[in-house]
């Protein structure tokens, strides 16, 4: 393994935020800020507890999570992204590194950077609401396999797109919106029956039910279903990567 590399690229990826840190870090804190103003004050004065929770507690896993899949998509996506826009793409796959090491240093530091804001919004919430982690190693669990899973889907991304606007079709039209859908701001417990069985096909069910399983001791499925289901999703993107760098899929060109 050639670690000084890795180190390298990583070391530049995080420098990146430092010096963004109003976009990268500050703006993704205010705006769930917001979230916690509108629905967990304004809403959820309105609204009973859920499963003997108060909605604004309730909410704060779901709201981690959008923060962390959009954020971890987008990190990655751009990482990527930018060599392949500037042509530095070129002297990167011609150095003295593995594909394998290349993947490890950008996803490694977009699920870094992902993994602090997360902690970070935790930390937030707590100032808006009474929070407790039941289970505080699987939450990191689920925190760090979430983040690694959609930094390499944002990784993905980032050399399927060809301009800026397909950078941001993805987290905008399909990413956000099955979070919205995937039970974050509700239990799916909820709805009628048809639409219950509807909602476990959006995969962002399960990274939020086991997420939001560490914190309260509830769930919509089963902790043992949302980790296998998190841990196909890690294996299907790695699959993808692997094929990237084997073919050169919009790398040679």
């Amino acid at each position: 393994m050639n670690w000084h590399a890795m180190r390298a690229i990583y070391l530049f990826e995080m420098a990146r935020t430092r010096r963004t840190l109003l976009q990268s870090v500050i703006s993704p804190v205010i705006s769930t800020s917001l979230y916690f103003v509108v629905f967990g004050a304004a809403i959820g004065s309105r609204i009973d507890e859920i499963e003997g929770i108060s909605y604004g507690a309730f909410i704060v896993p779901g709201l981690i999570m959008l923060s962390l899949l959009t954020q971890s998509v987008a990190n990655a996506s751009f990482g990527i992204y930018f060599p392949k826009f500037t042509g530095t793409i070129y002297e990167l796959l011609s150095a003295p590194i593995s594909y394998i090491e290349i993947a490890a240093a950008y996803v490694g530091a977009a699920a870094t950077k992902s993994i602090i804001l997360g902690l970070i919004i935790l930390a937030t919430a707590g100032l808006f609401v009474p929070l407790q982690v039941a289970h505080p190693l699987w939450m990191l669990l689920f925190l760090v396999l979430t983040a690694v899973t959609f930094s390499l889907f944002g990784f993905i991304i980032g050399i399927w797109a060809d301009n800026f606007e397909k950078l941001q079709l993805v987290p905008l039209l399909i990413i956000t919106p099955l979070t919205f859908l995937g039970g974050s701001f509700y239990s799916i417990n909820m709805l009628p029956p048809v639409w219950q069985t509807i909602t476990l096909f959006n995969p962002v069910v399960y990274l939020v039910s086991g997420f939001r399983w560490s914190f309260y001791d509830v769930a919509d499925v089963g902790v043992g279903v949302s980790l296998v289901m998190t841990l196909l999703f890690l294996a299907v993107f790695l699959a993808v990567v692997a094929w990237i760098f084997k073919t050169g899929y919009r790398l040679k060109t």
